[in-house]
């Protein structure tokens, strides 16, 4: 299809790759399916409407094959639950094209009903049982470190993981936000660790690297985790929850930062993704739960391991926008 647009050219007042930019923007928009192209030619008009800068730009839309979601095969979303996941409804948009790992705690009788649409494996604890035999309690019971499950049984380079109890945030403009598309962004961009980027991550767009970084560091390093952050229900430890138990986090921060070799960070499982190949086991969540003498502290001891692990492997994580909301059923 040839669709023709007469501008004026004046090269004082305006560019032709502008305008190509206009065009592409406003006729993906009437049909996403279709490729742009120009073509190098420019077509003055008849000599009685002559313009020495009035020219017709031609575009040429070609159908193309939808794009998939990045990552659609390399990629597990893995939830651990206890309960219906309706929370998923919310999430379908963003999640539907992937595959899930579902980990049921608690009573394996309890019929966990999943909504409609979604590709998913659904593991209770008498599948855990029946796959690890004597190794099994290496897995914790009535606690949600039971996603290290899902971890195992994937196959796939990366791991994304959310609780059941964390919602679509919006940002600011009401816009919501792909938490998912977010953890990608970051697992396939490189960190810096090892010199801090006063503009936060450099290569995001409208950032780079300032003045005084060495150019030797550009390239990075691989990026091994992508923390997510959340509105609503701070992750507070229990004596400072008892001191503000109502106080909630609403300020959205728009920034993505790498944390720097050597230091540790409290890491939580609630909004996490990995890259599986190069974490490995060392992202695993500490025994609790049934039977174990503390609570609250399986996802610190992965974080913990794992940034070690990260330290000496010169890889990297990230600390990323906030994208969930946190609330409590």
């Amino acid at each position: 299809m040839s669709i023709f647009f007469p501008f004026s050219l004046h090269p004082r007042c305006i560019k032709t790759q502008h305008i190509r930019s206009f065009l592409s923007f406003n006729l993906y928009k009437l049909n996403p399916t279709c490729k742009i192209t120009f073509t190098n030619r420019t077509h003055r008009l008849p000599s009685d409407l002559y313009n020495p800068y009035l020219y017709y730009i031609i575009a040429m839309a070609h159908p193309v094959a939808p794009v998939s979601p990045p990552l659609k095969d390399d990629l597990d979303i893995v939830i651990p639950t206890i309960r219906n996941l309706d929370f998923l409804a919310m999430w379908r948009p963003f999640f539907e094209p992937y595959h899930l790992i579902i980990v049921q705690d608690g009573d394996p009788t309890k019929t966990i009903r999943v909504p409609e649409g979604f590709d998913y494996e659904l593991y209770n604890r008498n599948d855990v049982n029946r796959v690890l035999g004597p190794r099994v309690s290496c897995i914790s019971f009535k606690d949600s470190a039971c996603r290290c499950f899902g971890f195992l049984v994937s196959k796939k380079k990366y791991i994304f993981t959310i609780d059941d109890d964390c919602f679509v945030a919006k940002d600011p403009s009401g816009k919501e936000i792909n938490a998912l598309a977010q953890h990608i962004q970051n697992l396939l961009t490189p960190s810096t660790p090892l010199f801090f980027n006063t503009l936060y991550d450099p290569y995001r767009d409208g950032a780079d690297f300032v003045r005084g970084y060495p150019f030797s560091l550009r390239e990075g390093v691989p990026t091994a985790i992508s923390h997510g952050l959340w509105l609503n229900i701070p992750d507070y430890d229990a004596p400072t929850q008892l001191v503000k138990p109502r106080e909630r986090n609403s300020r959205y921060v728009d920034a993505v930062m790498t944390i720097p070799k050597g230091s540790l960070f409290p890491m939580c499982g609630m909004n996490l993704a990995f890259d599986r190949e190069l974490i490995g086991p060392a992202m695993y969540f500490g025994l609790m739960g049934d039977g174990q003498p503390i609570g609250r502290y399986d996802d610190m001891w992965a974080g913990w391991c794992a940034k070690v692990s990260i330290i000496h492997a010169t890889w990297a994580s990230f600390s990323v926008v906030v994208c969930c909301l946190h609330s409590v059923w």
